[in-house]
């Protein structure tokens, strides 16, 4: 099923294949009233336009020019703000990242909330993502935030359901390009292995807004570095995708450094587990090793590390119990 996404004059029309047509009101300029009310989400009428509050002098002659007054300017800089407040985003931080929202219409900016709200994602969601990336405020949606929902559901195919789930978990998604850098990165997972059973999902779409050259081919070269094959490096980040989230130098090389020098581990082990470089080096690893080497005793990756504090102290203890038995017998 695809999806494509078209602005009509009054709304946005999502056509699923050629089947079903789903019309999304578009918010479009309208006057502002000089309180803004927070809870208001109807959607505006496509021949509205936005008008400056005037003077009755002005009301009165048929032929005198519109007015703007630091006044009005100030009450509608003012609802601007307490909208932004509204969903709890930091105004201050948003202006210094994103000075265009000075001059830019209260309307625009409940434009962007409705643009995605009709892609489920509900008002408290929607701050923490626009108050983290606050140049989303003044984006184009038909030229910035469609394409990108276009390219989910058509290109990567991830249900309409779940695009909610992208983005809240990546929100990134959305200031990211998708000739630029949404389409490379597909394309180079896909030939890495990601296809299929094995296909990009919710859980991995933040692994598209990594760049092919500088993150996602260095830690590929990194792997393969260590005498793995190709191949081998990719059914390794297959099995555990957040492996090319990891840096090299504060991830991958310190724990590398450890097993290798530390525990004499072999690499072998890190094939059929590389979710080990997912755990915390200080807090498990090393604590984990030093107990184990306290007894002389030794424990495959997997059952020295995917068990809970309690269930590892547990299996050391019977470890323990059993090398007594043996040396009694």
């Amino acid at each position: 099923m695809s999806f494509r996404f078209t602005r009509l004059s009054s709304h946005w029309q999502v056509q699923f294949s050629s089947v079903m047509i789903l019309r999304l009101p578009l918010l479009l300029p309208q006057p502002l009233s000089p309180r803004y009310s927070s809870s208001s989400t109807t959607c505006l009428s496509p021949t509205s336009t936005s008008k400056p509050l005037i003077s009755q002098n002005v009301l009165n002659s048929h032929h005198s020019p519109t007015i703007i007054t630091a006044g009005d300017s100030g009450l509608k800089f003012r609802d601007k703000i307490l909208y932004l407040q509204s969903l709890k985003i930091n105004p201050t931080k948003a202006l210094q990242k994103n000075p265009d929202l000075r001059s830019a219409l209260l309307s625009s900016l409940q434009s962007i909330e409705h643009c995605l709200s009709s892609m489920g994602i509900e008002r408290s969601a929607l701050g923490r993502i626009l108050d983290m990336f606050p140049q989303l405020l003044t984006a184009d949606p038909s030229n910035q935030i469609y394409p990108v929902f276009e390219f989910l559901l058509n290109n990567v195919e991830i249900p309409f359901s779940d695009i909610r789930k992208c983005i809240i978990r990546c929100p990134r998604l959305l200031v990211s390009g998708v000739e630029n850098q949404l389409k490379p990165a597909f394309e180079f997972l896909m030939k890495l292995g990601f296809v299929g059973a094995n296909r990009i999902t919710c859980r991995t779409t933040v692994l598209l807004v990594s760049n092919v050259d500088h993150t996602l081919t260095p830690k590929i070269d990194f792997l393969m570095g260590l005498g793995f094959e190709y191949n081998e490096v990719a059914k390794m980040v297959i099995r555990s995708p957040v492996l090319l989230t990891f840096s090299i130098e504060n991830n991958f090389r310190p724990k590398l450094e450890y097993f290798l020098e530390e525990m004499n581990g072999d690499l072998e082990e890190l094939k059929r587990f590389p979710q080990y470089f997912s755990f915390n080096l200080e807090g498990k690893i090393k604590k984990r090793h030093r107990m184990l080497m306290q007894h002389r005793l030794s424990m495959p990756l997997s059952r020295m590390l995917k068990v809970s504090d309690g269930e590892f102290n547990a299996r050391l203890i019977d470890m323990r119990l059993q090398l007594v038995e043996e040396r009694q017998l």
